[in-house]
Order: C-alpha cells, then sequence, then structure tokens
C-alpha cells in the first residue's frame, strides 16, 4: 500500500492532475511533487520540490522522505514542451536512468508505476490487429518519443531484475485525449484541415484523461500489474474522428507526407514526426484484457466518447470556412501555408 508518494512530471497537465487526485486519497499519507519548475494549476496538498531528475539530487529526495513509491510521469511526448527534441530525449532516456539508479539505491522503495505508451509497439503494415503486451514491434520505432519511451522500458526492465523486491507497474497507454490536455494529436485533429496520408485510413484507439489519471490511481495504490496496456473500449478512424471534429480531410501522398509535416511543423501549427507519420498511415490496436484482469480498470470513456469529449472542447465547426476553397486550391504550391492560411482566416472571423 502506498504511504509516502513522490510524482515526476508534476508541473505538466497530467502530472498536476493526478498529484491532485493522489492527496484526496487518505491511505497516502503524504505526496511529493517534483519538476523543474513549479506547476501552474492546483496540485492539492502535495508538496512541490523544484528538482530535475537528470541530477543525483532526486536521490537524497527519495531517502530523506522515505519514498516507497515512485510514480513516474515526466516521460514527454511533444518536443516543444520540452524545449527541443535534444532536451526532450535528455528528460525521457538520462532522467528514467538517473531516477531509476536512485530508486535502485533506496531501500525504502517498493513500487515503481511507469507512464508509458502505446508507441512502443512502433506502426507497421505488419502489425497484428491488437498488440498483447507480450507482443513485440514489428518495426521498432527509429526517432522521437517511441524510440524514447521503448529505451525508458528497457531500464525500467533493467532495473526490476536488479531489484526484485519492488513492485512495477508500467501503463502502456494509447493516445490521451479529452479537453484539457494538449498533444500532437490534439493539436492535429485542430487543424482547420486535416492533411492524411493518401489511400491510407489508420485505426485509432483512445484513453480519455480522466481515465488515464484513474488508471494511475490503481497502479499506485492497488495490485501491481506488471506491464499493461490502457485504452478505452473500440477504434475510430483518422477520417471518422475528422468527420467527428468537423474538420475536412486533405489527402497527402505518403512519400510527401514527411516533408509535409515538417512543413506544418516549422508553422508552429501541429508537431509532427517521422513516427507520427507511420502512425496516422498504420494506426495501431490495443488488447486491454490485462487492464481488466489484472489491474481490475474499467475505463468510463471509449475510443469514440474519449474523443467526443475532446471534440466538444475545440468546438466542431471549421475555422475560416470561408476561406477553405482558396486555400486547397493552394495546397500544390505549399499545402502546410495552405493550412496556415485558413487558420489565420478562421481566427480573424
Amino acid at each position: 500500500m502506498a504511504d509516502v508518494v513522490l510524482v515526476t512530471g508534476v508541473s505538466r497537465y497530467l502530472g498536476g492532475h493526478f498529484a491532485r487526485q493522489l492527496t484526496q486519497d487518505p491511505s497516502v499519507s503524504r505526496v511529493i511533487g517534483v519538476d523543474v519548475i513549479p506547476p501552474p494549476h492546483d496540485i492539492g496538498r502535495a508538496e512541490f520540490v523544484r528538482a530535475d531528475i537528470r541530477n543525483p539530487m532526486i536521490g537524497k529526495i527519495i531517502a530523506q522522505s522515505e519514498v516507497d513509491t515512485v510514480v513516474h510521469m515526466n516521460v514527454i511526448a511533444t518536443p516543444t514542451h520540452a524545449g527541443g527534441r535534444t532536451s526532450q530525449k535528455e528528460i525521457n532516456v538520462i532522467g528514467t536512468m538517473q531516477l531509476l539508479a536512485a530508486c535502485q539505491k533506496a531501500p525504502s522503495i517498493r513500487r515503481l508505476v511507469v507512464k508509458s505508451s502505446a508507441a512502443v509497439y512502433g506502426s507497421s503494415p505488419r502489425d497484428p490487429a491488437m498488440f498483447t503486451e507480450d507482443m513485440g514491434p514489428k518495426a521498432l520505432p527509429r526517432a522521437g518519443f517511441g524510440k524514447d519511451s521503448v529505451e525508458v522500458e528497457g531500464y525500467v526492465r533493467g532495473f526490476s531484475r536488479r531489484r526484485p523486491d519492488v513492485e512495477i507497474s508500467m501503463l502502456r497507454f494509447a493516445n490521451i485525449i479529452g479537453p484539457g490536455i494538449r498533444t500532437s494529436l490534439t493539436d492535429y485533429f485542430a487543424l482547420p484541415v486535416v492533411p492524411v496520408p493518401f489511400g491510407y485510413d489508420a485505426r485509432l484507439q483512445f484513453v480519455h484523461e480522466t481515465d488515464a489519471i484513474g488508471a494511475l490511481m490503481l497502479a499506485t495504490t492497488g495490485p501491481s500489474a506488471g506491464i499493461t496496456n490502457i485504452s478505452g473500449d473500440g477504434i475510430i478512424t483518422v477520417t471518422q474522428a475528422a468527420g467527428m471534429a468537423g474538420r475536412p480531410v486533405l489527402p497527402v501522398p505518403m512519400p510527401a507526407a514527411g516533408i509535409f509535416g515538417l512543413m506544418v511543423k516549422q508553422s508552429g501549427l501541429a508537431d509532427f514526426s517521422s513516427d507520427q507519420i507511420q502512425f496516422l498511415a498504420y494506426g495501431r490496436g490495443l488488447d486491454t484484457r490485462r487492464m481488466r484482469e489484472v489491474l481490475g480498470f474499467e475505463p468510463a470513456f471509449t475510443t469514440r466518447q474519449a474523443f467526443a469529449d475532446y471534440v466538444r472542447g475545440i468546438g466542431s465547426a471549421l475555422p475560416g470556412g470561408a476561406a477553405l476553397g482558396a486555400a486547397v486550391s493552394g495546397v500544390a504550391g505549399s499545402a502546410a501555408n495552405a493550412i496556415g492560411h485558413v487558420w489565420a482566416a478562421g481566427r480573424n472571423d
């Protein structure tokens, strides 16, 4: 049973909301939130400690507070939220290494909960219909957040061999979505025109932000679950999601999708990487039997319901509808600039 819990990444949206909810659990006597900047949101009675998990100082915090449970939520998915790709990788990989080294030395540690991602499975045309936790990727993620997540999980497995006495729950989340959280995928479906790889309609699964926090809560205070997929029931396709969001689809030839993604990223409208282009082409599905049978978690939102709640937050009307025809007709010149044209017009309407 968790008593003194340390939460990393507490200044980010999900980490802060999780820490606040954890303070409402009467079985938890103390919550310590760690991050490099103060949280911009309410974290309840959690104690904030300014610290960088890349620094060995994290070990002193764990030892002095006699932390028994660590919830690692500081694996960052979007480079712009970390100050660039180099900083993102340092926080994700070097930060995890330092945190696990500190946990290894701390005799008080009894449980480690890691917020991982289904990105470890990659996206490939050879993928199974549903990934179970014992399946590996058909094509390893070669860049970005997916590659970081694979490395993070490798370090966690190494830690479990060195500290077999520590219970480990590693939750592989489908894309988290909702009215409050901001990710590269929420930015993508908020674009006035949604670009999709031509000839593809990927299957998507989502987990609502409140369900993500609920799963983390149960993994922290309930049974140890090992590696567990977390997702809402069902799937929707990219074009179905775009339709729900009230956004028209703009087909982009797959060979040009990478260049197009870079142009959109440079425009500041959304954050694209090569692994995200693969995901938008091939998608992925998660088997969630272990989530129910071992962790004992039942999501309140299906994939479709989670996306619908996100859509209510962005509004379904197309911004700059009057400019759409002119913008799309200019796609041959620069598709990203066309989207920027519509976006700017929508802001001025």
